[in-house]
Parts: structure tokens; C-alpha cells; sequence
């Protein structure tokens, strides 16, 4: 489309006058920058079950605005490649493989060395007593792997953001647990009395890591019923009957 110059002087578009060229280019730009939303989630992931990790990293990567810049086997691998670059979000399993450092440690640890990177944790444990461990531990959130892709995004988005993310249902859950026994028992005297074996603590301190019994007996190399044994046989002079009971009382467990 042709203009006009100041004397009324059709000119051709390549040189109208440079006033209208700069007003052009200046709602050009500022409508281009009208699409330049915030930038792209950085996503880090680390689980030890490559086909769980290969399938994470795929779904996310259909996600608009999210990169995943690193997906990892081992703590190792994750802890060199955070000295090279940051991520919003780091996406970590709570129960690695045996020769692996145990959830909760995997988390100070990461709190300790990279304090500005957000934890997410990822866990098929997805229970109250390993949730509020993990939180402690210094978690940002925590998601159960049978959550859906939904849940999951608004979970990275959340911790990305520098929210705590639980799921409705969990912060009900946790929040209905009492922390303490009643004070007739006494967690302290509870604990001390039963006389626990190192191995029955032991496999107790595992369980509240958010181990299975079999993952356990891995770790360990004993039987399935060696280990069944032990936390039944600990249950039992505990004086408590279930998982609830336990998390009750984890925190003097944990200072024994």
C-alpha cells in the first residue's frame, strides 16, 4: 500500500518516511513480546526403573513450556550434572536401588549441596508416614506414581513456584495423624522398653524410608519372611498392630 509524504507525494513503501518505519517495527515488536511467555520449566529426573523414567520423560515432554534437561539412573549422575546447570525442578524416586543412598538421604543431601534446586518426590510409596518423612527431609512435594499426568503437572508447576504441593486427600491424611501417643504410654518409655534387636530397628527405619518388604530383604539379602518376621516381631513389643501406629511414634524411632 502506497503513502503520501508531507507535499501529498505517493511513496512507495520502501521509503516511507522512517518515523512510520520505527512505529511499525515498534508494534511489531511489542506484539511479538505479547507471545513471549515465561519461559520454559527446566525438569530434572532421576529413578533407577528405566522404562518408569523413559515414560516420564516422554509424557513431559508433550507438555507445553517443559524441558526435561536431564533424566538420570543414579544420585551420581544427578548430583555431577547440577554442578554444570540448575533445573526448577528436580523429579526424584524415593526408593532407589540397593546399592543406592535411601530416600530420606538422598534428600538432605540434596539439600544441603544444591539448596536452591526444588525436590519433587516421586514414589509408588505413597503413604502418610513417608510423605511427612520426606517433607522433613526437606521435599517441596510429593506425588504417588499411580497419580495421573494432571495432578503430576500441577504438581511441578506448584514446586516450580516455590509452593508446597500435596495432594488434597494426603494433607487431610496428614493432618489427621496425631503426633504423639497418648500420655499414659509415652513414646519415649514405649520405645525404650521394647527391647528392639538392631536388626527389627532396622528394618523399621527402612520401612519408614518408604522400603517394601521385599525391597528390604534385597537390600539385606534375606528371605521375604526373614524380614516379615522382624517387623512383626517388633510390632508386636512396640505394642502397635498397624503402619498408623508406627508413624505415631517414628520420630523417637528415629532418635534411638
Amino acid at each position: 500500500m502506497l503513502s503520501r509524504d508531507e507535499e501529498g507525494v505517493f511513496v512507495p513503501p520502501c521509503e516511507a518516511p522512517l518515523s512510520r518505519v520505527i512505529r511499525i517495527l515498534v508494534k511489531k515488536d511489542s506484539f511479538m513480546s505479547a507471545y513471549k511467555v515465561t519461559p520454559s520449566l527446566r525438569v530434572m529426573l532421576l529413578d533407577d526403573h528405566e522404562v518408569m523414567r523413559r515414560g516420564l520423560e516422554l509424557l513431559l515432554k508433550q507438555e507445553h513450556l517443559l524441558d526435561v534437561i536431564g533424566s538420570f539412573t543414579t544420585s551420581r549422575e544427578l548430583f555431577a550434572a547440577l554442578r554444570e546447570k540448575t533445573a526448577d525442578v528436580l523429579i526424584v524416586d524415593y526408593s532407589l536401588g540397593p546399592t543406592e543412598v535411601d530416600g530420606l538421604n538422598l534428600i538432605r543431601a540434596l539439600r544441603v549441596r544444591f539448596p536452591n534446586e526444588k525436590v519433587l518426590v516421586m514414589s509408588a510409596h505413597y503413604n502418610a508416614a513417608t510423605v511427612a518423612l520426606a517433607m522433613k527431609a526437606g521435599a517441596r512435594g510429593f506425588i504417588g506414581k499411580g497419580q495421573n499426568q494432571k495432578e503430576l503437572m500441577m504438581a511441578i508447576r506448584a514446586v516450580a513456584a516455590g509452593r508446597v504441593y500435596l495432594s488434597k486427600e494426603m494433607s487431610r491424611e496428614l493432618a489427621s495423624q496425631p503426633t504423639e501417643l497418648s500420655e499414659h504410654t509415652g513414646e519415649s518409655a514405649l520405645v525404650n522398653d521394647a527391647k528392639l534387636s538392631p536388626r527389627e530397628r532396622e528394618v523399621l527405619r527402612c520401612y519408614l524410608d518408604g522400603m517394601s518388604v521385599t525391597e528390604i530383604a534385597t537390600k539385606f539379602s534375606r528371605s521375604i519372611t526373614t524380614i516379615s518376621a522382624q517387623k512383626t516381631a517388633a510390632y508386636r513389643k512396640l505394642g502397635i498392630r498397624n503402619d498408623s501406629q508406627l508413624f505415631k511414634i517414628r520420630h523417637q524411632l528415629e532418635r534411638s
